[in-house]
């Protein structure tokens, strides 16, 4: 049985976006909401700063409800490929799969030029890449709050991206809740144009291991993948937490 997106706000509205640890704030109350639709996305979102990614500038972006932005087009695709896969767009992976938000959870977005994300983002980025002076100006975040795979109405995914900015520097923060097991094709990262740039996040094209991502962490902050895509080469403070964090 499909919910209506009143019944689906009250829903999100009774059991709020996951605001507490790892995830940035979202919900009804703040953010711009995408439609129901099986594999839809919004629509072009201006950005108040451009983004660097990898060499490429970004004025716009697109949230796509089946777990990915992308910045020159929206994507309907809902079967991921694999990376790196030399294709002519930048693409971000929360996690790429074919979700469902007609059923259930909600997919949503806000950016960001001051106020506490800010604060919050700037001190993140000092935690995770301590050897940079760096002041976040610009944050944008995309969550995909409880969404369902499709068909299977009853399963919930959690996940959010994170997109900070400020002077000369850009970041990913992946941060992940309650991950549903599947038998679909899966996978997060990013990948760039003709994949001068890519990255799997290990275990994440199995659906039957990710839920682990709950878990895992780049960065010792279990569920948080981090990342610098503005093309320096800065690494993360802890890198590839494997030992910790078993895959």
């Amino acid at each position: 049985m499909r919910l209506s997106l009143v019944s689906q706000l009250l829903l999100v509205l009774s059991v709020q976006a996951q605001t507490q640890g790892i995830f940035y704030p979202s919900g009804i109350s703040r953010d711009t909401i995408n439609p129901p639709d099986d594999d839809g996305s919004s629509s072009a979102i201006s950005l108040s700063s451009p983004f660097l990614f990898f060499g490429r500038t970004n004025q716009q972006i697109f949230v796509n409800n089946n777990g990915h932005l992308t910045f020159n087009q929206a994507s309907r695709q809902y079967v991921p490929y694999s990376f790196p896969a030399s294709e002519s767009q930048d693409i971000i992976a929360g996690l790429w799969t074919d979700l469902d938000n007609r059923a259930r959870g909600l997919v949503s977005y806000r950016q960001y030029t001051r106020g506490s994300v800010l604060t919050r983002a700037t001190q993140d980025i000092k935690n995770h890449f301590p050897n940079l002076a760096f002041s976040a100006s610009w944050v944008f975040v995309a969550t995909w709050n409880k969404v369902a795979y499709s068909p299977k109405t009853k399963t919930v995914t959690s996940f959010q991206v994170v997109l900070i900015s400020g002077s000369k520097f850009s970041f990913i923060l992946m941060n992940y809740g309650n991950i549903a097991v599947t038998k679909l094709p899966v996978e997060a990262g990013y990948d760039t144009i003709n994949s001068i740039k890519h990255f799997v996040i290990p275990g994440s094209n199995s659906g039957s291991s990710i839920s682990n991502l709950k878990t895992t962490s780049n960065v010792n902050v279990p569920g948080r993948w981090a990342f610098r895509v503005d093309g320096g080469q800065t690494p993360c403070n802890i890198f590839y937490d494997y030992l910790m964090h078993t895959l």
